[in-house]
């Protein structure tokens, strides 16, 4: 349960880091923006890790499959992605679209364990859970 309550609350910080990085980007601009959040965001990480609260060793980076180091590149897409998508359709649908986005792809990586992970069939109650989220996103994004 708690893991569920930590993924719902990276869904809500997710709305907000969106929002505020289509603010920066309407002053400084979409991928200047982008690059602006990434520095921010390194610096924040750097300095956690100096304070001691990392649990891992940066010396193991080496080790890493070199498609891991993908999620940096990921980011700058999502980051651009959400700041454009939300400055022309608003919060509230563009998050929509991205949780669908998310859920889609997610199911798609369990079914096949992408990446390592142990595979999760996928099942006709996932795919009605799939299909009752894009109706719930239908009738949100409905005017």
């Amino acid at each position: 349960m708690l893991a569920l309550l930590l993924a719902a609350l990276s869904g809500v910080l997710m709305a907000l880091q969106g929002t505020l990085n289509t603010a920066l980007a309407k002053i400084a601009g979409l991928l200047e923006g982008t690059l602006v959040v990434h520095v921010v965001g390194s610096i924040l990480a750097l300095g956690l890790i100096l304070a001691g609260l990392g649990r891992g060793s940066l010396g193991n980076l080496p080790k890493a499959p070199w498609y891991t180091y993908l999620g940096g590149v990921l980011s700058v897409g999502i980051i651009y992605l959400v700041a454009a998508s939300i400055a022309k359709a608003g919060v509230a649908p563009a998050t929509t679209a991205i949780i669908l986005g998310q859920v889609f792809t997610a199911a798609l990586v369990d079914h096949f364990g992408w990446l390592g992970l142990e595979p999760l069939p996928f099942t006709l109650w996932k795919g009605v859970g799939i299909l009752l989220m894009a109706g719930g996103a239908w009738l949100l994004l409905s005017r």
